[in-house]
């Protein structure tokens, strides 16, 4: 997963309408919210201001908005090209002076698709992403009698990174990340291995 470090934009023409594709970081609603508010008035004589927009690593949220063209001709095919793309935490907006010949179904949905793409190739060749690596982080809890245990398990497993460790006056609990493909393996063999316990899996981690 990759996620964009700055503003890149394609424009073009087809069938004397143009469009102008914008790619913009926003990890969060109010981030997009303030970005379309500025290129609302920047280009207020635009026809539609489409967008489409990911959120979170992994992704928790995602959205399209076809601001008056036909339904399922701009927004979701722009969505579909940053799912491709696997971008995050970005909003893409397409904005389009109509020129006066429709393009029909089909034409909007490709020049749509074209236009994510080839801000997406903008920033490629402006060199604006940056790997996401996303992890689960968690936490398991023993009695000190059994503190060796975690780091046996854990250890047994690559890609897990031990974050901290600390110890009370009756338990010790580790602290690490897991790349998510890991976490049924890691619970399953955490059960076995400690007769039933538990995971402690961080909230969006």
């Amino acid at each position: 997963m990759r996620r964009l470090t700055g503003i890149a934009t394609h424009r073009f023409r087809e069938k004397a309408s143009v469009f102008l594709t914008e790619l913009h970081p926003a990890a969060d609603a109010a981030a997009r919210a303030t970005v379309l508010a500025a290129l609302h008035k920047r280009d207020f004589d635009a026809t539609h201001h489409c967008s489409a927009w990911r959120e979170g690593a992994p992704v928790a949220s995602a959205g399209s908005d076809d601001d008056g063209e036909p339904s399922g001709t701009a927004g979701r095919p722009m969505l579909a090209v940053l799912e491709g793309a696997d971008a995050t935490d970005l909003l893409a907006v397409c904005i389009r002076w109509y020129g006066g010949t429709k393009l029909g179904t089909g034409g909007l949905v490709r020049a749509y698709t074209e236009g994510v793409q080839g801000a997406l190739a903008e920033a490629h060749a402006q060199g604006l992403w940056e790997e996401v690596r996303i992890v689960r982080l968690g936490t398991i809890q023993v009695d000190l009698s059994l503190a060796h245990l975690p780091f046996a398990l854990l250890g047994a497993f690559p890609g897990i990174r031990i974050l901290d460790q600390g110890f009370g006056s009756r338990e010790a609990t580790l602290r690490f990340e897991c790349p998510p493909d890991l976490v049924p393996a890691l619970e399953a063999a955490w059960r076995d291995r400690s007769r039933g316990g538990r995971i402690s899996w961080e909230a969006g981690g």
